[in-house]
């Protein structure tokens, strides 16, 4: 046997061996674990730098953005096994000016292997109507409409030189449960079923999603800033959360 086809042998050894060691995993499901959350923000495949860089929306407008804030609460992980894990009190503030708050532990997860994850974008009807809280939830966050006692779900802010309000400014506060100008939107995504987020108690993996805010003004129905500006709630947040519904996330790999 030459060196070449030695080479090949001891690559397919390693691989049963290695592949015999998955298969004969035992999972501690009384085990918990720790996970971590990671959200890229960017616009339309670009990095999201806040108020020194220029982007163009899907009609061709210049804008750039000073604020961008979006909430994902009621994280449900679904495993192998088809059962599904709901994380208790699961809200989550991300904040483009807070590289920090990007990076989230979820902790106390039970053992085992997850192919799926699906959670709300926004606050949950129940959380809207039980008034201010606290945490990620709380009003200093500048989330909370003191006016409308509900919880903005993004809120997207900037310049363009094609709007037409005060100061070329952009405002879209997303936000609202009640028909028919409810914006709670839901998002989820399998995982690959080679790589499923496995959950052990002597592991932190990491789930990586690119988020688009560039995704809030082009799907369902382009916006132009000449037309569209200002939303604080609404039929025109309604046309904003049905855009962001299946391009805010993209879900990118796992790190196991």
């Amino acid at each position: 046997m030459n060196i070449k086809n030695i080479s090949i042998a001891i690559v397919a050894i390693l691989t049963i061996a290695f592949t015999s060691c998955k298969k004969d995993e035992t999972i501690n499901t009384a085990e918990k674990g720790t996970f971590t959350l990671e959200f890229e923000n960017q616009i339309n495949g670009v990095p999201l730098v806040l108020n020194t860089q220029n982007y163009t929306n899907a009609t061709g407008e210049s804008f750039n953005i000073s604020t961008f804030k979006y909430y994902v609460s009621n994280i449900k992980l679904t495993k192998t096994d088809g059962s599904i894990y709901a994380i208790p009190e699961s809200y989550i503030l991300m904040d483009a000016a807070k590289p920090s708050s990007l990076l989230n532990n979820l902790k106390d997860i039970p053992a085992g292997d997850y192919t799926k994850i699906a959670f709300t974008i926004g606050v949950d009807k129940e959380r809207n109507l039980a008034g201010a809280q606290t945490g990620a939830l709380d009003p200093a966050l500048g989330m909370f409409w003191t006016w409308n006692s509900g919880y903005i779900f993004v809120k997207f802010e900037g310049t363009s030189p094609q709007s037409t309000a005060t100061d070329k400014s952009l405002t879209f506060h997303i936000g609202g449960i009640v028909d028919p100008n409810n914006t709670i939107r839901t998002f989820s995504t399998d995982f690959s079923t080679g790589n499923p987020l496995r959950i052990r108690a002597d592991k932190n993996p990491q789930v990586h999603f690119v988020v688009n805010a560039g995704s809030l003004f082009k799907g369902k129905q382009n916006i132009s800033f000449a037309q569209l500006n200002f939303t604080m709630g609404g039929a025109n947040s309604v046309i904003v959360a049905d855009n962001y519904v299946n391009g805010l996330f993209e879900f990118e790999h796992i790190h196991n």
